[in-house]
């Protein structure tokens, strides 16, 4: 039964129907930049890094200190309990300029119980290339909870990490080159396929009615743009709304093996084949009893073990499996009677004797 509800879920098909092309593909140089940097957090509740275990967490904070004209005298072992060494994450969007805000994530990286209450001090955030994009800082809002009293404790969700919203503020812009010098601007496609190229690059051409789209490969379409900013802004703007319908993906199956799930899309389907499907198991059952001497007899009492050993196989009849749609393909492999697990195993045999038409891909 479990099997069943995972395929019949997917058992209706639905027509491909257009999309906006903004959903299909994104232009050259239009993206995000991931930033990081490392920081402090002050003002925890005793619920900081052991700075025994996190040496590290005491020597940001003398270096801190000291940048601020506070010295700490050599030796000094500082017992924090309130502060906590942390990673802090964020994602710099495309044409984002100084002064504006970004949310970033803050990660503890000691072994810091929680961060509730915290405060992020200033951090810098880098780029790959090592140059600061942002700076980090604000009071971080931790969705986790906990309590502990008399040896007992119960916790709700991470409290090892928090979230600033608009907590870092852009200090430097990422350049984004909207096409070269002669106005050419690549579109590249989310999935690259050379169907959904060759109707991208017609949709294009139709809808301002000359060749300004041709296609390179199957994922990067070269367009023919303004050369100025303004107009070019414009020309991009109307090719993100034109409707497209991509072709259908192909056919394939996907086994999920830590979970056991099977999953089939609409494009499956299954050539006349013969499948034989049974179980065998081994049940071993082991009963205690004891065995004790005759009354004045010499001897001692001891425990004797009685095992049991049953196998048991699960008749297994040649069945026929066929399907041209994806509703018959789960009809007939539900037919079998096969878990999950089994039903893997079956649809690579089907793959390796040419019965089933699909790719098979295992995450």
């Amino acid at each position: 039964m479990r099997f069943a509800v995972l395929l019949l879920v997917g058992s209706v098909a639905l027509p491909a129907s257009a999309e906006r092309i903004r959903e299909l593909a994104s232009f050259a140089g239009v993206r995000d930049n991931v930033l990081v940097g490392y920081g402090l957090v002050v003002g925890l509740d005793g619920s900081g890094d052991q700075t025994m275990q996190a040496p590290f967490t005491g020597q940001s904070l003398t270096n801190m200190l000291s940048q601020l004209g506070i010295t700490v005298p050599e030796g000094t072992n500082m017992q924090l309990r309130n502060v906590a060494a942390v990673m802090v994450t964020a994602d710099l969007p495309p044409f984002a300029q100084p002064g504006q805000r970004l949310d970033v994530n803050v990660s503890s990286v000691g072994n810091a119980r929680s961060l509730r209450g915290g405060t992020l001090l200033m951090t810098p955030l880098k780029g790959a290339d090592g140059d600061t994009y942002a700076i980090a800082q604000g009071n971080l809002l931790v969705a986790g909870a906990g309590a502990e009293a008399a040896g007992s404790s119960v916790q709700v969700n991470q409290q090892a990490g928090g979230r600033i919203a608009g907590g870092a503020m852009v200090e430097q812009e990422v350049p984004v080159n909207l096409g070269g010098e002669n106005g050419l601007i690549e579109l590249q496609l989310d999935e690259a396929d050379f169907g959904t190229a060759q109707r991208v690059v017609s949709a294009i051409n139709q809808e301002f009615g000359r060749p300004v789209a041709a296609a390179r490969n199957g994922g990067v379409i070269a367009l023919d743009g303004p050369l100025n900013a303004n107009s070019r802004v414009n020309f991009m703007a109307r090719v993100e709304q034109i409707d497209v319908t991509p072709t259908d993906a192909p056919a394939k199956v996907v086994f999920n093996s830590r979970t056991g799930s099977v999953v089939l899309n609409s494009r499956v389907t299954l050539r006349r084949a013969a499948v034989a499907h049974g179980n065998l198991s081994i049940i071993i059952d082991t009963q205690y009893g004891v065995s004790q001497p005759a009354p004045l007899g010499e001897g001692e009492t001891v425990v004797v073990p009685d095992a049991d050993i049953e196998i048991q196989e699960q008749d297994a009849y040649l069945r026929v499996v066929e399907g041209a749609e994806l509703t018959e393909v789960v009809n007939a492999l539900n037919a079998l009677g096969a878990t999950p697990q089994d039903l893997m195993a079956i649809l690579e045999a089907l793959k390796a004797s040419g019965s089933l038409r699909a790719e098979l891909e295992i995450i």
